[in-house]
């Protein structure tokens, strides 16, 4: 009992030597890992116990900022810190202003004189540029066009979309292999029916960041003939439905009156000759009937010559002398037949 009280001061003399060179506090949470965009704030909190002297913070190996409990010592201006005191323990908080891509890495913490270190992770996301090429923005009603959105600079590559403020009858999206790491190209292709909008969308993953781009859509009526129900009609002239189908009418009543007329007229079927406008056929089939016309009126003028030879028998014949009646009724006889 005696030789193990002996050993008791120099033991309690151990502890305090350790307690004072910083090896009775520890680091009771670390950091944690963290995503911000380019160009925001970073923070990273570290609770220590009681009694610690120096807190170091580092980035990717590199001391930037160093806290002790007087003061902070800063090495970079984008590097600060604020202090937090909760029930006898000690918050550092370091925050990074203007966060750059190049900061992406580890961040540690850690206590002087001690090996207790946490570490985490910083990842910087970057928002590039969004753009649709204001080129063909003028399209034809129902006619397929095609769009392109561009996501340039961009760490990681996003996710884009397409969002539609116009009537389409059809459209389709697609996505085309980026040229480099940093880039991400979107295709649609629609066929419009009215003005619009069209917007397209870029989705960062792991953050509720989004970036869109508008442009206005102009639709235009199709040209004229451009379908088969615009194209005029090369045989009719452009009137009103009405008067088109009564001129047809009339002309067919024309046409069907000739045809009645000329077979009528032309067939010696008419009933009033002088009224019929194809005459000219009558005219022309009686002019073709001269021959036996002539036979029967030779017939008659020698019928009446035995009669006037009879009436004059009993006297002197002079057979030099030519009766006038007999003229005359020739000329009857041909007059009557003309005019029959």
């Amino acid at each position: 009992m005696e030789g193990g009280w002996k050993g008791t001061p120099g033991l309690l003399v151990l502890l305090a030597v350790l307690a004072a060179s910083g090896y009775c506090y520890q680091i009771l949470e670390g950091p944690k890992n963290s995503t911000a965009v380019e160009g925001s704030e970073a923070r990273f909190n570290c609770t220590v116990s009681q009694g610690w002297q120096l807190i170091m913070w580092a980035l990717n190996g590199m001391v930037v900022l160093s806290i002790t409990p007087k003061e902070s010592i800063i090495t970079n201006s984008r590097f600060t810190s604020a202090t937090y005191q909760e029930d006898g323990n000690f918050t550092s908080e370091m925050i990074i202003h203007a966060v750059q891509l190049n900061d992406t890495g580890l961040i540690r913490c850690s206590i002087q004189n001690s090996n207790w270190d946490k570490y985490s992770f910083l990842s910087v996301q970057v928002v590039g540029d969004l753009h649709i090429p204001v080129g063909g923005l003028v399209v034809t009603h129902d006619e397929p066009c095609n769009f392109t959105c561009y996501a340039l600079g961009w760490s990681p590559l996003p996710d884009l979309a397409w969002e539609m403020g116009l009537p389409v009858a059809r459209w389709r999206s697609w996505v085309r292999e980026p040229a480099d790491h940093r880039s991400a190209v979107s295709g649609l292709s629609l066929t419009a029916r009215g003005n619009g909008t069209l917007t397209c969308i870029a989705k960062v993953k792991g953050l509720n960041v989004l970036k869109s781009v508008t442009v206005n859509l102009t639709v235009l009526p199709p040209p004229l003939g451009s379908s088969d129900n615009d194209k005029p009609s090369s045989s009719w002239p452009d009137w009103p439905q009405p008067l088109v189908l009564a001129t047809a009418l009339l002309a067919m009543v024309a046409v069907v009156l000739i045809i009645f007329c000329c077979c009528c007229c032309c067939c010696g079927n008419c009933c009033c000759r002088k009224c019929c406008p194809c005459s000219f056929c009558c005219r022309r089939k009686k002019k073709g009937s001269s021959y036996p016309s002539k036979i029967r009126i030779s017939a008659e003028l020698k019928r009446n010559n035995e009669t006037l030879e009879t009436k004059t028998k009993g006297g002197k014949e002079n057979f030099g002398y030519s009766s006038d009646e007999t003229r005359m009724a020739a000329v009857m006889l041909w007059t009557h037949h003309v005019s029959g």
